[in-house]
């Protein structure tokens, strides 16, 4: 095995090509000489470590291969100390064998490479970068003809990073921009013009080309000269990058250089190109726009940087024009047509902003522009009285809709309230002076709230300034003089407390489907935690609610007063209300809305029902013997709660008049001291009567059971005997109004119990009358009483004269206390005062103040002062 001096660079190797090699030199089987030469190796190494300073140790790796050699250097390395040797790794064998100076423990000292070159390499490197350049320059030629580079492109971007690695850059960069700008002025500007065409439209198509295909150039480039791009030009602040210098480039020869064959700049004339399609868009000129074009050139001029310095002032410029025209040719036309033409232009020109990448400013200046023009500008086309009137009576409520939208969004919807307003007086002042439908007025005017609400509601948005607009205005007209003075005193208060009765007595069939709930209006109503209106008590309910809302307008509540109460009385003495939750829930809104001294009396209506029913149980409890044929049923009520009501005389049959004789011993002897004064016209009865058909209850009024009762005692069918009009009166004592009024309930209304001879629609003096003993119905239980129910002229007369003998105690009561507590006061000054005391129950004229004060003067409670003209009280 050779040793380590004869060792040379050839032998020693690489550790992957020593553990290839084989060692001639080594034996080869070292199997029994490896355990002999380690015994031998162990006690040198010992005395070594024990007689040497410890050194760093060799780091060396070792492979299969070359482990005895490793071995074996190690040992001879070991044998002895003597001066550094020189180790030759050149492969020849030097004539001395010397020791090697290579330690295991130390290291080598040195190492010599021999015909290591050192010489100069600045010749190839100029060729290298000589060749480098001219592929550069042949790549952008070959890019500038659309044809494939010779050499491929990482070869080609390698060399851009030696040349920049070379600190070339700035001339690469230099280079590269005369290149670009020689080809787009020399070669592309040429074609370009001689391509252009005569329209506009084909000289932005042109540019839009060219610049295609520049940008597809301009893209292989940069990838190409990219290390260029991102370690010299990134961090320059002067030199622009790549990308954006063939913008420039492009832009400065196209939009700059360029020219039509007209003189023209070529950027002019894409740019009213650009104008020219957005206009055939507007114009339905489908052949002539063509929307891609449209957008990519939008797109084209951001990359430019130049839309909203070129573009965007010409656009602006020639809308505004269009906007003019626009609303010139349709300022004659309808209001409807008007706003859908407004409204259908605003949201295509909306949606050519959004579709072709216009930017944010162009469409806001576009909605605002359109706005000033067409909608601000022409305010009184869509302020117009009689157009609104017209969309509103037609319920056009997408119309309504965009009218809303399109003045809120100028700011301007207030200015909408005034037509609204005048809208509703107009109608509403036409309702209440409508003397031939007087009935149905509260029922129109529900029908015209109902429909201003649901225009309120879904298309002004629910705009609480045309909820307030819509509540003066009814109050307006509904309080008007001049209304009130056509239609009576009060009409209106008369006429919501008939409707509430209607509702009260019938319930929701009384309603009108007009006025019925819809959907928004139950969901409106889970959404606020009340009842549902799709349950029929809380749909009373609402409906109730909305005459009260007429209610609350009234100004002078005295003449609804006296009729609700009036109404009540009916209802309650005959058991015709629907509901009697229904009954409580009003009464306590009435409560909340005016006051407990309003209502105080409608309460004690309620308490004497109570009492009465207690009262008669008592009587029932105490009365052992009573008839079996009759069920006598007494109500008590207190005179000054309840409505008066006038004494007619009447004779009734004696079975009945001794009940009633005593109930009367009954009550005096139970509470002394008061007297009953009984109101046969307000009873009610109940008749079972045979007929051929069968037999049926009749559900009548006293004053018909009493003229029913007479037929008893006469055989029926044709041939039976009549009773003559005489007849009746004598035995019954019936004014004739009354008498008429019953004979023709029964024998000329629905249900025809008697037989009217001759036929006739009228009572005369003269007819003669029979019973109808063909009578049938499916029913078995029959109301007739309904006569009892409807309001006679005279009531209805007597009732307004006592409502206006109650204001005239008002107002003095109302003089007394301002002069009582102002002890003087001029005329202007007092009657100012009492109208506003006394507005809350009724409206009072002026003339009628002055007669009060004069029957006061009269009374000694004012006297005049004619020196100071001023009226003082009297204490």
């Amino acid at each position: 095995m050779p040793s380590p001096e004869e060792l040379s660079v050839e032998n020693i190797s690489s550790p992957a090509q020593q553990s290839k090699r084989k060692y001639p030199d080594q034996p080869k089987s070292s199997a029994s000489s490896r355990p002999a030469a380690a015994s031998d190796y162990q006690p040198e190494r010992a005395n070594v470590q024990s007689t040497l300073p410890f050194s760093k140790r060799l780091k060396t790796s070792h492979t299969a291969g070359n482990q005895g050699l490793s071995a074996d250097m190690s040992k001879s390395a070991g044998l002895g100390f003597g001066p550094q040797k020189v180790i030759n790794l050149t492969g020849n064998k030097p004539a001395l064998q010397m020791h090697s100076n290579f330690q295991p423990n130390t290291g080598a000292k040195k190492l010599v490479v021999k015909n290591l070159r050192t010489g100069s390499r600045t010749n190839q490197t100029e060729a290298y970068y000589t060749r480098t350049w001219g592929e550069l320059d042949a790549a952008l030629t070959s890019v500038f003809n659309g044809q494939t580079t010779n050499v491929a492109l990482e070869s080609l971007y390698r060399g851009v990073e030696y040349v920049c690695r070379r600190n070339k850059a700035d001339d690469l960069f230099e280079h590269f921009k005369s290149r670009c700008k020689l080809y787009l002025e020399k070669e592309m500007l040429p074609q370009l013009e001689s391509e252009i065409g005569t329209s506009c439209v084909d000289a932005l198509r042109t540019i839009y080309k060219f610049w295609s295909r520049w940008n597809e150039q301009s893209t292989l480039l940069r990838a190409i000269f990219s290390y260029l791009d991102r370690s010299y030009l990134l961090n320059s602040k002067d030199l622009p990058q790549l990308q954006d210098l063939s913008i420039q480039q492009f832009r400065h020869t196209a939009f700059t250089k360029a020219k039509a064959k007209d003189g023209r700049r070529l950027g002019e004339k894409a740019i009213s190109g650009m104008c020219d399609l957005v206009k055939s868009d507007r114009e339905r000129q489908t052949e002539l726009f063509d929307g891609d074009l449209l957008k990519n050139s939008i797109l084209m001029l951001h990359i430019f940087g130049i839309y909203s310095k070129s573009f965007e002032p010409e656009i602006l410029k020639r809308s505004n024009a269009y906007f003019e025209e626009f609303a010139e040719e349709r300022a004659t036309s309808n209001m409807k047509d008007y706003i859908s033409s407004c409204d259908s232009l605003l949201n295509r020109e909306a949606t050519r902003c959004d579709v072709y990448n216009f930017d944010s400013t162009t469409k806001r200046s576009l909605h605002d522009a359109a706005h000033h023009i067409l909608i601000e500008s022409r305010s009184k086309i869509l302020l117009d009285k009689v157009g609104l009137a017209t969309l509103i009576e037609t319920n056009a409520m997408p119309t309504l809709k965009m009218l809303y939208n399109r003045l809120s969004l100028s700011k301007i919807q207030g200015d909408l309230k005034q037509p609204f307003e005048a809208y509703i007086k107009t109608v509403g002042s036409s309702i209440v002076t409508d003397l031939e439908k007087i009935d149905q007025m509260v029922v129109r005017l529900l029908e015209l709230k109902r429909s201003l609400d649901i225009i309120i509601r879904d298309a002004f948005e629910k705009d609480e300034s045309f909820t307030f607009a819509l509540r003066e205005a009814f109050g307006n007209f509904i309080n008007d003089r001049k209304n009130t003075a056509v239609s009576g005193n009060s009409k209106t208060g008369e006429m919501i407390a008939k409707y509430m009765d209607q509702l009260l007595r019938g319930g929701l069939k009384a309603v009108p489907r007009s006025l019925t709930s819809d959907a928004k209006d139950r969901d409106d109503a889970e959404k606020q935690g009340v009842a549902s209106t799709g349950d029929e008590d809380a749909e009373l309910d609402r409906q109730l609610e909305q005459a009260l809302e007429l209610f609350r307008f009234i100004e002078g509540k005295d003449v609804f007063e006296a009729f609700y109460k009036k109404d009540l009385a009916r209802r309650l003495l005959m058991s015709r209300s629907a509901s009697q939750d229904a009954e409580r829930n009003m009464l306590a809104k009435l409560k909340i809305e005016c006051g407990s001294s309003f209502t105080h009396n409608l309460e004690q209506m309620f308490k004497d029902q109570d009492i009465a029913r207690d009262e008669m149980a008592a009587y029932k409890e105490a009365e052992i013997k009573s008839s079996k044929s009759l069920d006598l049923q007494v109500t008590v009520l207190s005179a000054a709660s309840w409505p008066s009501y006038p004494d007619i005389t009447v004779n009734l049959p004696s079975e009945v008049t001794k009940h009633i004789e005593k109930y009367d011993r009954h009550y005096v002897n139970k509470h002394s001291g008061r007297r009953l004064v009984w109101k046969p016209a307000l009873a009610h009865s109940v008749l079972k009567a045979h007929f051929k058909k069968g037999s049926k209850e009749l559900l009548v009024s006293a004053f018909q059971a009493v003229v029913l009762l007479l037929f008893n005692s006469l055989e029926t069918g044709e041939g039976g005997q009549n009773l003559s009009y005489q007849d009746i009166q004598s035995a019954t004592g019936l004014i004739d109004p009354e008498l008429k009024r019953t004979l023709q309930s029964l024998a000329c209304g629905k249900f025809r119990i008697l037989t009217k001879h001759p036929k006739g629609r009228e009572v005369n003096a003269t007819d003669t009358f029979t019973v109808n003993a063909g009578f049938g119905d499916p029913k078995y239980r029959i109301k007739i009483n309904q006569i009892q129910l409807k309001e006679t002229p005279e009531e209805n007369k007597d009732t307004h004269e006592r409502v206006q003998k109650d204001r005239q105690y008002e107002t003095q009561a109302a003089i007394v206390r301002v002069m009582k507590s102002r002890k003087s006061l001029s005329h202007p000054q007092l009657v100012a005062e009492v109208i506003e005391q006394t507005k809350k129950r009724g409206a009072v004229e002026v003339t009628e103040i002055k007669e009060q004060i004069d029957k006061l003067l009269d009374k000694d409670y004012l006297e005049r002062d004619d020196e100071s003209n001023m009226y003082v009280y009297v204490a």
